[in-house]
């Protein structure tokens, strides 16, 4: 099994109707191709790892890639593994309405995140450098 993760920016700010839209197609596809996986949005920038099976995913990745919605779009770190990070995770996705949240709640979700990177134990160096990413993203003023 093989799971790579990458970062990018949104070219726009995504409403949530826009994501809702993107998570159906990319969870309907994922299962399909026992794809899963943790995409994170937050302040305009994407984390998202991917794991399964490695042509699937590098057939994923290039299309993510020419997606019109963000740019920038790096790998920072891929591995074989033999266990997944998120087994029962079509896609699972954290949001935050940037417009109607508060200090508050933007704090929430931030301790939230943090709180998940600790708790959820990794399987591989590629899950280990999704969480330190996360972790390094929401320490981050916004861009």
């Amino acid at each position: 099994m093989y799971t790579l993760t990458y970062e990018s920016v949104a070219t726009n700010k995504i409403k949530g109707p826009e994501m809702e839209e993107l998570l159906e197609k990319a969870r309907a596809n994922n299962q399909r191709d026992d794809i899963t996986g943790c995409l994170i949005y937050y302040k305009g920038r994407f984390v998202q790892l991917l794991e399964g099976n490695k042509e699937k995913i590098e057939v994923l990745y290039q299309k993510i890639q020419l997606d019109p919605r963000h740019k920038n779009v790096t790998i920072f770190s891929n591995d074989e593994t033999s266990k997944r990070t998120f087994p029962n995770w079509g896609m699972a996705y954290y949001p935050i309405d940037e417009d109607n949240t508060n200090k508050y709640e933007y704090e929430q979700f931030k301790r939230n995140l943090i709180l998940m990177a600790d708790l959820i134990e990794p399987t591989n160096v590629t899950s280990k450098h999704f969480w330190k990413k996360i972790k390094s993203m929401v320490a981050e003023p916004p861009l």
